[in-house]
């Protein structure tokens, strides 16, 4: 490495990103003199209009499940947006520094993706749901497995008992995936393949390959997305076995690589901050790990030879949004500022569409209780909406009843209707980013984007994001900000209506979705049959060659598509995984 590169290197983003604006012409919008005027004239306002008390208590702090214990004045003016440079700090619509959303009509050109969870029982039982939602305008698929698929254990494994079809689909081999898409059109919807972990999406999207091939279907054809991302096999999986943090990042990459390269309409990643918040951690912190992640990934591809731009093109990330309605806004705006920076000051990037930071929005299922359940429709509601408000790209909106259970029919197509009446009866998608300029919004988003980048630093300054997953600093301080945020529920200071504040004996709990109780008898019927039917030599071989490939360290995805076209199932090459890589144990923190 070269003295210069080495530097660079050697450099936090925020000391990149501070050196490189050092020289940017600046063009305020505010001259002195004005501001001096109304600095005059605040301050006269403050001393002679405004209650002693809420003089000497001029910010609080919005008590909020999941918030950021942000301060907020008591109100905004040009003073606190002084130093506002719309051309740098905003932007048209569609350019640099895309504040105000990636593209220059924005959802006057095309609408986000209206895109609701769905996944239950058996593969047929998924199926009809895909199909009724689709049927009534959702424009996009979102697939969620069951337990046992995302832990990779098969159905009929000791692991998987009871819990077969519950919260998510059973899929044990190509065959499901094939129920799964009956009389779905794999090369018109766009699929987003909730496969949460690395080792997860290298199984599994395989699978879907060789699904598109019985059908005839070209890889360049597909659209949609995987989730593949280590800080929830890791950190946000709650499992009995993981393997180590080094080997997880390295199988993501190699998926990364291997649908960069093969599947090029597909989303290989989709930074994952939305059940990492869920999990027990701000906004802030969501959207700092997400980043940090995303860097990494930058440098391994660039590492293995591939250009910042071609990997750009396709990062996706996926948020959690939560009631704090202006701060979620402002999140959005402030973490698409601060992307399209890294990507242009730290990595270079040539072309636009990598210094997007294009995105999933999914309302936030923690800030669903179970008392006076239709309550969390206007929950969901006022999420989505910030979602809107933030320029996102897709969204699903939670359903009143997953305080319970999965969502039923009704709950499910409610969610929908409620994405359709903030898209069509609500005029906030005529404007784009109609929040823009706001005084109030504005300052918060300077200010989180601050916080934001603060955050990155901390976790550059403890070796990176994989260090600081593998010795536990980042779960650490999960479980700080948990601790503190589960005794101000506790305590009150943070008040849910019904739950602990405001508490009647109105709204009596809802009767909870029933799953199908024949899934799991269903599902290892089939999984019976499917083995005894595939050819046992060629299974055998395909996991053969598979070991050989995690040891060797070249790309194992090939040879997960070679398992998928012979017959194995999830779990046979999870038990590979485990062997080659073998089985690491989080640092204990107490």
């Amino acid at each position: 490495m070269s003295e210069a590169n080495n530097s660079i290197a050697n450099k936090t983003t925020r000391q990149i990103l501070n050196e490189s604006f050092c020289n940017e012409r600046k063009a305020p919008l505010y001259d002195n003199e004005a501001l001096s005027e109304i600095r005059g004239e605040f301050d006269k306002w403050q001393n002679t209009s405004v209650r002693t008390e809420n003089r000497e208590n001029w910010f609080e702090v919005p008590k909020t499940v999941l918030g950021s214990e942000t301060p907020r004045g008591l109100v905004y003016s040009p003073l606190n947006v002084s130093k506002l440079d719309y051309m740098n700090d905003l932007g048209n619509p569609g350019q640099e520094p895309f504040t105000r959303g990636i593209h220059s009509n924005m959802y006057r050109g095309r609408t986000f993706t209206q895109r609701q969870l769905v996944g239950f029982g058996a593969p047929e039982d998924t199926n009809s749901r895909i199909k009724f939602l689709l049927e009534h305008g959702a424009t996009g698929i979102n697939l969620l497995f069951d337990m046992p698929t995302i832990q990779m254990y098969d159905c009929d494994d000791p692991m998987s008992k009871g819990s077969v079809g519950s919260c998510g689909v059973s899929v044990n081999h190509v065959d499901d995936w094939d129920l799964l898409f009956d009389g779905i059109d794999l090369a018109k919807e766009t699929v987003s393949i909730v496969t949460h972990y690395p080792s997860n999406t290298a199984i599994l999207f395989p699978m879907y390959l060789v699904l598109s091939e019985r059908r005839d279907i070209p890889w360049n054809q597909l659209k949609g997305s995987v989730q593949n991302d280590v800080t929830m096999e890791e950190l946000v999986r709650n499992a009995a076995e993981y393997i180590p943090p080094e080997d997880c990042f390295r199988v993501e990459c190699d998926n990364i690589e291997f649908i960069r390269e093969n599947v090029p309409k597909w989303n290989f990643i989709t930074l994952n901050g939305y059940n990492f918040r869920e999990f027990g951690t701000s906004g802030i912190t969501q959207m700092a790990v997400a980043v940090s992640h995303a860097m990494a990934i930058l440098d391994e591809m660039q590492k293995r030879g591939h250009d910042v731009d071609w990997v750009g093109e396709r990062l996706a990330f996926f948020w959690s949004v939560g009631m704090d309605f202006f701060e979620e806004i402002s999140l959005l705006r402030a973490v698409r500022r601060l992307w399209y920076k890294i990507m242009k000051y730290k990595y270079h990037a040539q072309k636009p569409r990598s210094m997007w930071m294009r995105c999933h929005v999914q309302t936030s299922g923690i800030s669903l209780v179970r008392e006076e359940p239709l309550n969390n429709i206007i929950r969901s509601a006022y999420e989505a909406l910030a979602a809107v408000l933030g320029g996102v790209q897709s969204l699903h909106v939670d359903s009143y009843d997953e305080a319970y259970a999965v969502p039923s029919e009704e709950a499910s197509l409610l969610s929908l209707r409620n994405q359709q009446i903030i898209e069509h009866e609500t005029g906030v998608t005529s404007v784009v980013d109609p929040l823009g300029g706001s005084y109030y919004v504005e300052s918060l988003t300077r200010e989180l984007e601050e916080k934001i980048l603060s955050e990155i630093t901390e976790i550059e300054e403890h070796g990176g994001y994989v260090a600081a997953i593998s010795d536990g600093f980042i779960l650490q301080k999960v479980y700080n900000y948990f601790y503190e945020e589960q005794k101000k529920l506790e305590n009150g200071v943070i008040k849910i209506v019904a739950h602990n504040w405001q508490k009647t004996t109105h709204g009596k709990d809802i009767e909870a979705f029933k799953y199908p109780e024949e899934a799991e008898v269903v599902q290892l019927e089939r999984l019976n049959k499917f083995k005894a039917k595939r050819n046992s030599l060629e299974v055998q071989e395909s996991l053969n060659e598979l070991y050989k490939a995690c040891k060797s360290g070249i790309n194992i995805v090939p040879y997960t598509l070679n398992c998928a076209r012979s017959g194995c199932t999830v779990g046979e090459q999870w038990k590979v995984f485990k062997d080659a890589f073998g089985v690491w144990k989080r640092p204990g923190l107490f």
